[in-house]
């Protein structure tokens, strides 16, 4: 996954319709921050306008013409394209499989990050109950989904994992690209010179697949160390967590923080860690790697694909191996060495390689 060398489309830029319906309205979950990302990057290179629901969505999207229509989880989604078919895009592109596309007189690019949730069928919480329902008997199999992105004229998705994934279980008759994740902003790398501290970092959901048991079984064995879980937990889940810590040892639930709280962690923190079974990309990785901070990691293809050289990998079950691979980073110059990497291995991506992905896309639809 390297940047992207494909030059920007000549002639008149191109009108893109970006569905940001949704992004999150208190703080960006993945797929949030995935698709603000990438409208940002493409601004620059097309006529963008966002689509949006409720307009608290624009404290995080960026300052780019907006219009207001049905929420994506609207029985009034099915009839969306006829707001969108007003707006005469070169090409609509939508950071899910799900928008509505009866009816439509465009070009379409729906998204696929992953396939978790057939694994590990557990729907996200903050869904209502009724699409909570609905979600575990989608993914039973895997006809609905094939039904979904047949629907477009090109798919999207992150990673090669994915895609390989896509093409063994036969998804979709239609043509693949990735657009990829990338780090957010400009990031300066920290100072490998400097010792950073004794603590270690997670930003994730506290799913199951997610595996924190294990990152709190490991921290028996590092007494010495605190581990921050960043990102918001119910109390219920929380007590759950909390009744797992070893004696001795320090975790800190922040439930939830801004991002330049994270970012500032990120910058002291001795690595960011995560032992998740099964993930679409693991953007925390990049993020973290940006800013020069080494990543200790489950042992699995994504997290191969993203962290390349650079990560440490542990088996995702093995306590004992993550707080060893920890205690190996204190060796002399040993995370020096891995900071440096890390930046290097950072450099692989970028939001502008995604952006140019899809431009080439909507010239080739729009030509064809």
């Amino acid at each position: 996954m390297t940047a992207s060398t494909t030059p920007a489309p000549a002639g008149p830029q191109p009108k893109i319709v970006m569905d940001a319906r949704f992004t999150r309205m208190d703080h960006h979950d993945g797929i949030s921050r995935y698709g603000a990302s990438l409208m940002a990057a493409v601004a620059p290179y097309a006529q963008v306008t966002m689509l949006i629901h409720d307009e608290r969505q624009l404290a995080l999207l960026p300052a780019l013409p907006w219009v207001k229509i049905n929420s994506p989880l609207s029985p009034l989604e099915l009839f969306v394209s006829r707001h969108v078919n007003k707006l005469g895009a070169d090409l609509v592109f939508c950071p899910m499989q799900t928008m509505g596309s009866w009816g439509r007189k465009y070009p379409l690019v729906l998204t696929l990050h992953d396939l978790i949730y057939y694994e590990h069928p557990a729907p996200p919480g903050f869904l209502p109950a009724p699409v909570r329902a609905l979600w575990r008997l989608y993914h039973k199999a895997y006809w609905p989904q094939r039904v979904l992105l047949n629907r477009a004229d090109v798919v999207a998705t992150i990673s090669q994992t994915t895609l390989g994934l896509m093409n063994k279980f036969k998804l979709t008759k239609k043509p693949i690209r990735i657009i990829g994740n990338a780090p957010q902003g400009d990031r300066t790398p920290r100072d490998p010179a400097v010792a950073p501290e004794k603590t270690l970092t997670y930003m994730g959901s506290f799913m199951p697949y997610k595996n924190v048991e294990t990152l709190i079984a490991g921290m028996a064995a590092l007494p010495d160390f605190t581990l921050n879980l960043l990102s918001r937990i119910t109390p219920q889940r929380r007590a759950e967590l909390e009744s797992l810590v070893p004696a001795g040892a320090t975790v800190v639930f922040h439930n939830g923080v801004t991002d330049a709280e994270y970012d500032q962690m990120l910058l002291r923190t001795t690595a960011l860690v995560t032992l998740s079974k099964a993930e679409g990309y693991g953007l925390p990785l990049v993020e973290a790697m940006a800013l020069g901070t080494p990543v200790v990691v489950a042992d699995t293809e994504i997290f191969r694909e993203v962290g390349g050289d650079a990560a440490h990998y542990v088996p995702a079950d093995s306590a004992a191996d993550f707080a060893a691979t920890v205690r190996s980073l204190a060796e002399p110059g040993a995370w020096a060495e891995s900071s440096t990497a890390s930046v290097a291995r950072a450099g692989a991506f970028s939001w502008d390689a995604s952006a140019r992905e899809l431009l080439a896309i909507a010239e080739h639809l729009r030509s064809a």
